[in-house]
């Protein structure tokens, strides 16, 4: 049996992770009687936690926004500071392509005092983010919404621009949100064609919850279909090649925003690349200088090929043409 502060902690992490629990929903995830999960309710509400409820059998708890921000014994100041750079973190990246920074700034959120949320929200609407050349613009609140979408667990109305730049609205079951160094990109899916799709976030125009719940069965590794649908995009020709390399060392040749890595045993990796044609994919590989097998097509072997027996004439050529 785990102890009551541990429990407690346990309590405070399903509230935060959804808009609301039943007791008995509660007390199956924690696996303790109904009358353990008022008592410890109870028990977060004198420690600082603003925790509403409806009566009767159906009736929900739900965590909400408190007069003070517990438990962490923030001041205003601090409680800002710490929104502000979780916030800029989500935006640049800095974490890595998981979602930590944003989850986190969630659950701070949720339980900011109004007048430290009224702060934020003035500050989110006068800073602009600057953006690398090649980074979109996407803004904090979109973000954060994307993201309440994936926790939810509920589906959701997608009103989207595509690449041409043609909206359309769809409805998505909410999965992930992945960072690729460069772009963010929401993991959800279609609904109507029953498969897993990826959207640019920053082409995200709203997402509007429909209050209908769903289960997700068997969801895919949200970065490996981003990785996948990044590095195969909408290229006319795609080839896959054999590095005798692990995996990590593969990922730092070729970006996971450029090919689509698997292990081929401890010492090897298979990556998927797409380009816009043969030679396209042979001078790519060649600017790799490491050696590669190609495995397919035909057509980029043959242009690899060309390409260095064409490197190797010129330099055995060199001397006698100075």
């Amino acid at each position: 049996m785990i102890s009551a502060s541990a429990r407690l902690l346990r309590l405070v992490s399903l509230l935060a992770a959804r808009p609301s629990w039943t007791c008995g929903e509660l007390a199956d995830r924690m696996a303790v009687a109904d009358r353990t999960v008022r008592r410890d309710i109870a028990k977060l509400r004198e420690l600082g936690y603003t925790i509403e409820s409806d009566p009767g059998p159906w009736g929900g708890y739900r965590l909400q926004a408190g007069a003070r921000t517990p438990p962490l014994i923030l001041d205003d100041e601090e409680a800002l500071a710490v929104a502000i750079g979780l916030r800029e973190a989500a935006l640049s990246g800095a974490l890595g392509g998981d979602q930590a920074a944003l989850s986190a700034l969630l659950k701070l959120r949720q339980v900011l005092p109004q007048r430290i949320a009224d702060r934020l929200g003035e500050m989110d609407a006068a800073f602009v983010h600057t953006p690398r050349p090649d980074e979109p613009q996407i803004t904090p609140g979109i973000l954060l919404e994307l993201a309440a979408a994936c926790r939810r667990g509920e589906r959701a109305r997608l009103s989207y621009r595509d690449w041409e730049g043609k909206a359309t609205a769809r409805d998505v079951d909410p999965y992930r949100l992945v960072h690729t160094g460069r772009r963010w990109y929401f993991v959800a899916r279609d609904v109507a064609q029953e498969e897993w799709r990826t959207f640019r976030a920053d082409r995200v125009e709203r997402l509007q919850p429909t209050g209908h719940p769903v289960e997700l069965i068997d969801p895919p590794d949200p970065a490996l279909l981003v990785s996948r649908s990044v590095s195969t995009g909408p290229y006319p020709l795609h080839t896959t090649i054999r590095l005798p390399m692990p995996m990590d060392q593969a990922l730092r040749l070729i970006p996971s925003t450029v090919g689509a890595h698997r292990p081929e045993g401890p010492d090897a990796t298979i990556v998927d690349i797409g380009g816009p044609d043969a030679d396209g994919l042979a001078a790519y590989l060649l600017s790799l200088a490491t050696p590669l097998r190609v495995v397919s097509p035909e057509a980029v072997r043959q242009a690899l090929l060309r390409r260095t027996q064409e490197l190797l004439e010129d330099n055995a050529n060199g001397q006698s043409g100075e």
